[in-house]
């Protein structure tokens, strides 16, 4: 299981966004989410899937723009699930609250943790580990936040599904200047490199995740 948990950042003396933030999100992912994304703590959200690419996708969503500082936490909870994620708890909630909190002190406001699986082995020698996983979605995480205005108008068409070539008329640009936009917005490695990213996610879940209700 995933959960995020981001924290909006300087709440304090900002407008609190979490209400629309959250019913943006449920709205968008509502078949990928176990349950729907929640307020926790005043300014707070907490997302919970079992989907590593739901996961991924809101990771990238709420990193952007610097609003949020977001921590993913992979691991098991609590079953029977309560009917709001807010109630919920586990390991996978222990992790995400450890994640946010040194998210806040990282450079892309990101992080990921695990609380290891077991006593007996689960946590297999070999397998992808939460810092493999951190270090590399932080890698897109840099890229990203070196985009450009333009460069995020291009990469918003091809990743919603249009050709570069369809996304430079739509844009009024011609072929070329897509062409150089794309090279340096890096919207083509980053988009091949998210398969490779979930994949990634999904195995850190099966090593952290015990397929047993705790107790």
């Amino acid at each position: 299981m995933f959960v995020i948990t981001a924290d909006q950042v300087d709440s304090r003396s900002r407008p609190d966004i979490v209400g629309e933030t959250l019913s943006r999100l449920n709205e968008e992912h509502a078949v990928r989410l176990v349950l729907p994304v929640d307020r926790n703590a005043g300014d707070e959200l907490q997302v919970l899937t079992d989907d590593a690419g739901t996961a991924l996708a809101i990771v990238l969503d709420l990193t952007r723009g610097g609003s949020w500082s977001v921590g993913l936490g992979i691991g098991s909870v609590r079953l029977p699930l309560p009917a709001e994620t807010r109630e919920a708890s586990g390991d996978a909630f222990i992790a995400a609250r450890e994640a946010v909190r040194r998210a806040k002190k990282a450079a892309t406001r990101f992080a990921i943790d695990v609380v290891v699986a077991d006593t007996a082995g689960r946590a297999n020698v070999g397998w992808p580990s939460a810092a493999d996983a951190e270090a590399l979605v932080n890698l897109a995480l840099v890229i990203r936040e070196r985009r450009t205005v333009a460069g995020w108008e291009l990469y918003d068409l091809v990743s919603a599904g249009l050709t570069q070539a369809d996304a430079a008329a739509k844009l009024g640009i011609t072929a070329p200047s897509a062409s150089s936009r794309a090279r340096a917005a890096a919207v083509r490695p980053e988009l091949a490199a998210l398969p490779a990213l979930t994949r990634l996610l999904e195995n850190v879940d099966r090593a952290n995740t015990r397929t047993d209700p705790a107790e």
